[in-house]
């Protein structure tokens, strides 16, 4: 399945953000976001779960994909458009037999050699990352900067690319012009008020900070 990814990828964070997934969503698709991922770190899965329905049903109203962090599980109950898998996570053979062919899968990858093996998999697309510093995850791996982003892309051939960690405003261009499909952002989204800092447009225009 070939999969259209956008400029920037929105990943709501209930702790960063200070608003519920759904609030997430609804104020990401209030401003032009079409492909949005739930990320969850600290709900239990019951909440998550209930979150997620919510939110999902929300976006297939609205004509807007939704991607469920790590949780096949939850993804294939709240009917999610699909699930984005690390390295530790259900493998995406298995994830692949329990959502279907239909399933957008995306798939987190730290190095060069991963992205290469990544070709092997049932994936849509490849993540790699984290490409600047970053806070949002805990146990981070060591950066890979713009120049291994760009051999990533070297390597990963027609597989879409999405960049991730550390990208914000200031720099997600240059995530872009070193070979990635996708920057995707978390914390960058949002101000200390947690309200929305990006527009995302239409008909995938270029972001724009409100």
């Amino acid at each position: 399945m070939r999969v259209e990814l956008p400029k920037i990828y929105p990943i709501t964070d209930v702790r960063i953000a200070g608003r519920s997934h759904l609030d997430q969503v609804k104020l990401l698709i209030d401003n032009g976001a079409a492909f949005i991922q739930l990320r969850e770190k600290d709900l239990s899965p019951k909440q998550f779960l209930a979150d997620a329905i919510e939110a999902v049903d929300y976006a297939h109203r609205k004509n807007v994909k939704i991607i469920i962090n790590d949780r096949v599980d939850i993804a294939k109950i709240a009917g999610a458009d699909g699930v984005h898998l690390g390295q530790d996570d259900l493998p995406p053979e298995a994830a692949r037999k329990l959502l279907g062919e239909r399933a957008i899968i995306g798939f987190s990858t730290h190095s060069s050699e991963q992205a290469l093996a990544a070709l092997n998999l049932p994936v849509d697309y490849i993540a790699i990352g984290p490409v600047f510093s970053t806070l949002t995850k805990k146990d981070a791996e060591t950066t890979v900067g713009l120049e291994g982003l760009a051999e990533v892309k070297r390597v990963a051939g027609g597989l879409p690319l999405v960049g991730i960690g550390g990208i914000d405003l200031g720099n997600y261009s240059d995530v872009l012009t070193h070979g990635a499909d996708s920057a995707a952002m978390i914390s960058a989204l949002y101000s200390d008020h947690g309200n929305l800092k990006i527009f995302f447009g239409i008909n995938k225009s270029t972001p724009r900070q409100r």
